[in-house]
């Protein structure tokens, strides 16, 4: 069985948000897309506009191509670029657009499923230490990517997804910046 898992650009499936502001790219989510525990997009920001509030979703953020500040009830957060923002989704921020109109990855998690969002630039080679029942994601921001687990490689160019289901170490080689989602359902 392999262990790296392509996430072919035609499954990919646009939505609106929950409260029709904004638009996001839907990755993946389960254990099934309408009940989901858990669930990776990317969502357009055109401009500045209200988060959708999400009750009893936990969400972990990372602007991709410009920073913006998220505006809560009582504080304000600057969301730099790749920086990964944590906040209850209960909690809708406005988002107010600092360096232009951004696209940002989102980890959404609820009903116990416990996750990591990771974004960082990729400058030679970094090892994920194998991980008993999680699974990883990675997409390819910029760039290029190899990556290794056992005998078996992938080669990755920019705007490519993946799941990963490595046994062992996995290397990742390459240079540009990397996103990458540990999910445990």
């Amino acid at each position: 069985m392999s262990a790296f898992h392509r996430v072919p650009a035609e499954s990919l499936r646009a939505e609106p948000w929950a409260n029709g502001a904004g638009t996001t790219m839907v990755l993946a989510s389960g254990p099934d897309s309408s009940a989901w525990q858990w669930r990776l997009s990317i969502a357009q920001i055109d401009r500045d506009t209200d988060f959708s509030a999400l009750p009893g979703v936990r969400r972990q953020f990372a602007a991709l191509d410009a920073s913006l500040a998220l505006r809560f009830a009582d504080n304000e957060r600057h969301a730099l670029r790749l920086a990964v923002i944590r906040f209850d989704g209960a909690d809708a921020p406005h988002a107010r657009l600092t360096d232009g109109p951004t696209r940002a990855f989102n980890l959404m998690l609820r009903d116990g499923a416990e996750g990591e969002l990771i974004a960082r630039p990729l400058n030679g080679a970094m090892l994920l230490p194998p991980s008993a029942g999680a699974h990883w994601f990675l997409y390819l921001l910029t760039g290029h990517a190899e990556l290794r687990s056992g005998g078996e490689s992938l080669a990755m160019t920019q705007g490519e997804s993946v799941w990963i289901e490595a046994a062992g170490t996995l290397r990742i080689e390459g240079g540009g910046e990397v996103v990458l989602a540990r999910i445990e359902p």
